[in-house]
């Protein structure tokens, strides 16, 4: 009997009203619940994630292409007017930009958040040049790049393509070259070698007859004054962006990276030159 009387009060509830009113209301909650999550989930999904610093950092970006905010093509920095056709390019690294290809090197401070951008007053060396037009374009540059406010890095199968927004509207395109840590996988170590003026013959066992450059470790303090040296040795390997000319000496200050990936034949380091330290003509 006291199933039986269980049982039919429970049937006598969900036949109730209010009952199923209560329900109806639950079932609506739920089914709105789930509508604004897919919403949710498919507006996140359609929002395009903001560009990466790391891969702005990864890269040199040369200058390609300019428009205004109607999308005509701007004269006035296309093509650049670089030094020796080298090309305008922006690099960015540890909050600085560099700005390479012109006259002098010039360089700012940046900070990006999202997709904004915002590059301080531009600076740079005070070398003069004898091309006008060079230091003409030099000087828009540097007065064009703190008008910066937006950037997009799109992918491409050449690589890369950065897009910097001005706050005219105008836009900069920049093709992006993969940087020496980028292409190595380490980070540099900074050296110095002293080449001398004549290649020596050094054995190969796949090269006869081969001529290597002779270099030496010069050490410096932190002063920059010339603390000591090692011993002269047979260079196996190439310096990127070096080229010697026989008869001249060189102190060169070189970037060091050690390879991910060692060729068959080469050296576990790749050798890059950052800049000439110092140059002297012998055996005249």
């Amino acid at each position: 009997m006291f199933r039986l009387l269980r049982h039919s009060r429970k049937g006598a509830i969900m036949k109730h009203p209010l009952f199923r009113l209560l329900f109806a209301s639950a079932l609506g909650l739920l089914a709105a619940c789930a509508m604004d999550q897919n919403r949710n989930s498919t507006a996140a999904a359609a929002e395009p994630a903001p560009p990466s610093t790391t891969t702005l950092s990864a890269y040199h970006w040369d200058l390609t292409g300019a428009r205004d905010a109607g999308g005509a093509t701007q004269t006035r920095w296309m093509p650049p007017v670089t030094r020796n056709g080298a090309p305008l390019r922006l690099s960015f690294a540890n909050q600085r930009l560099s700005v390479s290809g012109l006259c002098n090197r010039l360089g700012a401070g940046y900070d990006a958040q999202g997709n904004q951008l915002k590059i301080s007053q531009v600076v740079g060396t005070m070398m003069a040049c004898g091309e006008p037009d060079l230091m003409q374009y030099e000087q828009a540059v540097g007065q064009q790049l703190p008008k910066a406010a937006t950037w997009r890095i799109d992918p491409g199968q050449d690589g890369p393509t950065l897009t910097l927004g001005f706050s005219d509207g105008a836009q900069w395109t920049l093709a992006g070259t993969p940087t020496d840590e980028t292409r190595y996988g380490s980070a540099e170590q900074i050296m110095f070698l002293e080449v001398a003026a004549q290649r020596v013959p050094c054995s190969h066992p796949l090269i006869p007859n081969k001529q290597c450059l002779q270099v030496r470790e010069v050490r410096y303090d932190s002063q920059g004054l010339k603390t000591g040296h090692g011993k002269w040795q047979a260079f196996y390997s190439d310096i990127e962006g070096y080229t010697h000319e026989p008869g001249v000496r060189n102190v060169l200050r070189i970037k060091r990276y050690e390879r991910q990936q060692v060729p068959a034949d080469a050296s576990r380091y790749a050798y890059v030159l950052d800049m000439v330290v110092e140059s002297a003509q012998e055996g005249r």
